[in-house]
């Protein structure tokens, strides 16, 4: 068994509001998993409006498929206009850990 979790450092464009933001990282949430069957949820800088973080954790049988699907959140992610990808941090964890 694999458990992989990646966290995205984002900053938000034009976002005014705490309400803006939510207007944003909802549906981005929803989307990465409905998409993929991850689980996803903001996990920082919930009282800035401009900045988000968003984690992604799976669990899998097979480390290329969780590598897989972690390169495909990211590259959802990233392709969103209204915001800008500052940074990810993945980690995998493997039954010997």
């Amino acid at each position: 068994m694999f458990v992989g979790t990646a966290s995205f450092d984002l900053l938000l464009g034009d976002v005014r509001s705490l309400k803006q933001k939510r207007s944003v990282v909802r549906p981005l949430v929803a989307e990465l998993h409905r998409t993929y069957a991850v689980s996803v949820a903001e996990v920082g800088n919930q009282d800035l409006y401009r900045r988000a973080e968003i984690a992604v954790a799976v669990v899998s049988g097979d480390a290329g498929h969780l590598t897989d699907v972690l390169d495909r959140c990211e590259r959802l992610v990233a392709a969103r206009p209204e915001l800008e990808l500052l940074s990810v941090r993945r980690r995998l964890h493997g039954d010997d850990d």
